[in-house]
């Protein structure tokens, strides 16, 4: 089996983990990351770890199980993202008592999805169940960025992308990687992209359509009516 994440001994820092791929509750194609298998590396030893993400997200139950692993993990537990963590990702990335930003890096966060078929009570039934879904993740959002649950879920609706920067200053993460310390997010040179925002945008560019102009359908009738039959 193919794996795209592994463990890396540093004496000095501790364990490195690189979780790069989906995140799955089980191994299809050989490049997921499972809960089953980060448990048994996690446990594999202690101290601090570093675990860097690139990851397009995934199984939100899955990271939500991955997520606990690292909030109880009895070491200092540090998440670098050189990629991207979107989705379920970013989930697991919340888990860090510091999340560091590669400046070349995005975080992106959006409302759970599912696939459900049957009738209106099954629909009813999956809107509920996303929605406690979605209650679920803003918790992870909510204690790690302390944001208000009603900014967090706005920034859900829009499918929300941020650059190191925006992250940083919106409390999703602590430091952009290759930085100096000294060096504050400048909120005019950040970047939050919103597929909502966008969307908007454009439907508002769009002219609206003029309206139709004739002659009324009461003048039709007036002037049909004078025709001799």
């Amino acid at each position: 089996m193919r794996k795209f994440w592994n463990w890396v001994l540093n004496s000095a820092e501790g364990r490195t983990l690189y979780l790069n791929g989906p995140i799955a509750e089980e191994s299809w194609w050989g490049d997921e990351v499972t809960p089953k298998l980060f448990k048994g590396e996690l446990m594999s030893g202690s101290g601090n770890i570093t675990v860097w993400i690139n990851s397009p997200g995934g199984d939100v139950f899955a990271a939500a199980q991955i997520y606990n692993m690292l909030m109880d993990y009895a070491g200092q537990v540090t998440v670098r993202i050189d990629g991207i963590a979107a989705s379920a990702a970013s989930v697991i990335a919340m888990a860090g008592s510091e999340v560091h930003m590669s400046p070349v890096s995005m975080l992106m966060i959006h409302n759970p999805s599912t696939i459900a078929i049957g009738d209106s009570e099954e629909m009813l039934r999956a809107k509920a169940l996303l929605d406690e879904v979605k209650e679920s993740i803003i918790n992870a959002y909510e204690l790690k960025s302390g944001l208000s649950r009603v900014k967090l879920s706005q920034l859900m609706d829009a499918e929300t992308w941020m650059n190191a920067k925006k992250a940083v200053e919106l409390g999703f993460a602590d430091k952009i990687l290759f930085t100096s310390d000294e060096e504050a997010p400048d909120s005019e040179e950040s970047l939050i992209f919103s597929r909502m925002a966008v969307a908007n945008s454009l439907l508002g560019k769009i002219p609206k359509a003029k309206p139709k102009t004739g002659t009324p359908i009461e003048s039709l009738d007036k002037r049909l009516s004078l025709i001799p039959h």
